[in-house]
């Protein structure tokens, strides 16, 4: 996956150790919360923010060669620094995840800069694109069970806000990004549990859940369209009423398209437009 940001591309490669194995690379690094990193299982001093920022910006784009210029921009923005601390940082960084005898066997001087070692390093923000990837086959080959069980694995990786603390224009983006990457998953495995039959598990989390976001109107149409498959109109209904007000109130917009037509549609009994397909096992309500 490949995304331009900034004055950079960033790279995410899914990384070959999948969730749950015990072998693999002997440095692991977790940006889905506070910057973490691990070496044989212990944890790493990696220094002040701005050097952390340093490192997760080199974890992002695991394989490819950063220039200093990139992570000044990236880290610093449009206040950088003298050029000479991005060398000082990583000869600091590469101390703190040196694996072996070799000094340079995590963070390498590329000809066109400074990258990870490829297949040194396990970042979660790589394992999760790679759960990803597996969830969109399973979904493909019909399987939510198993999108279910990888998305639950995905969802498990967050540990907080993503690159919580960190400073610099890259780790803002890639926080903003990533929590929405995080609602988005816990939406799809939602979606997922309701094909499975699991309705009264899923409508308490999508309650819970839209009231933690409750300016998100995709949330708010999947909410009322569990609700109404569950034979409870009338509180798909007050859900709408909800969602009408919050964004009134809050943005001083009207609901938009799709959660309109979910109530004109739940107002016409259509099923067929709700796209509310039932469980395996159960026949469509009359």
């Amino acid at each position: 996956l490949g995304v331009r940001l900034g004055g950079s591309d960033l790279c995410i490669r899914a990384s070959p150790w999948p969730a749950g194995r015990a072998t693999g690379p002997a440095v692991r690094i977790s940006l889905l919360g506070p910057l973490r990193a691990w070496r044989d299982g212990r944890p790493l001093d990696l220094g002040h923010p701005r050097q952390q920022a340093v490192l997760a910006t080199l974890a992002l784009c695991a394989g490819r060669p950063l220039s200093r210029r990139e992570l000044l921009d990236d880290v610093w923005g449009t206040e950088p620094p003298e050029a000479n601390v991005v060398p000082v940082y990583v000869y600091r960084l590469r101390k703190a995840l040196r694996v072996g005898d070799g000094p340079d066997a995590v963070i390498e001087h590329a000809r066109h800069g400074y990258r990870l070692t490829p297949g040194a390093v396990d970042v979660d923000v790589a394992r999760l694109e790679g759960l990803v990837t597996g969830m969109a086959k399973a979904d493909r080959a019909g399987d939510p069970a198993e999108a279910v069980r990888l998305c639950g694995q995905a969802l498990d990786l967050f540990r907080g806000e993503p690159l919580a603390g960190l400073p610099g224009p890259l780790a803002e983006r890639e926080r903003l990004r990533l929590t929405e990457r995080r609602i988005a998953l816990a939406q799809r495995k939602l979606e997922w549990r309701l094909r499975l039959g699991q309705d009264a598990e899923v409508i308490a989390e999508l309650y819970a859940l839209s009231a933690a976001h409750p300016l998100n109107e995709p949330l708010a149409a999947m909410l009322m369209r569990a609700l109404y498959r569950d034979g409870r109109q009338a509180d798909a209904l007050a859900v709408y009423a909800r969602a009408r007000h919050s964004l009134a109130d809050e943005l001083g917009v009207a609901p938009s398209r799709q959660l309109r037509r979910t109530r004109e549609m739940i107002l016409r009994g259509d099923e067929t437009g709700l796209g509310l397909t039932p469980p395996a096992g159960r026949a469509a309500r009359p």
